[in-house]
């Protein structure tokens, strides 16, 4: 199966160990541009944190020489299901951001399965969140079939 990660990149470590594991169970494996960057040692994710606080992604974005959100849409396009990396953030339990919610809607629209790590999270897009009716894996990648 192929799994597109949907996350914050601040959850880069979580991202790679969990592509790992999906890897290693068989699975292919599509990661953010941003952790894919890390890992191939062109940015370090201190790095990229701090630019996006100073002055948000924009400028990652127009230096990456191609359009992040239409790639990660082709990423869900050629995948067979999305796996939400919803995990705690700004004092937010198993958060969902902004671009993550947009992939989860490239997946629903696409009819891709759409698995949450953790439940869904208490947000003014809560209601959105459920009518897409993710599947719940408690953090069990077994689950993914």
């Amino acid at each position: 199966m192929t799994i597109t990660i949907c996350a914050s990149a601040t959850f880069t470590p979580d991202i790679i160990k969990t592509s790992n594991r999906l890897k290693a169970a068989g699975h292919l494996v599509n990661i953010p541009t941003s952790t894919q960057r890390i890992i191939d040692g062109e940015l370090t994710l201190k790095e990229y944190l701090q630019e996006k606080e100073k002055n948000g992604d924009l400028k990652f974005r127009e230096n990456c020489g191609f359009d992040l959100i239409k790639r990660y849409y082709d990423y869900i396009k050629s995948s067979d299901a999305i796996l939400v990396l919803n995990l705690d953030k700004k004092g937010i339990k198993n958060y969902v951001g902004g671009n993550t919610l947009m992939e989860i809607g490239f997946a629903y629209i696409l009819n891709k399965k759409i698995y949450f790590y953790n439940p869904i999270p208490k947000m003014p897009y809560t209601d959105e969140l459920k009518a897409v009716q993710p599947i719940v894996i408690n953090g069990n990648l077994e689950k993914i079939i």
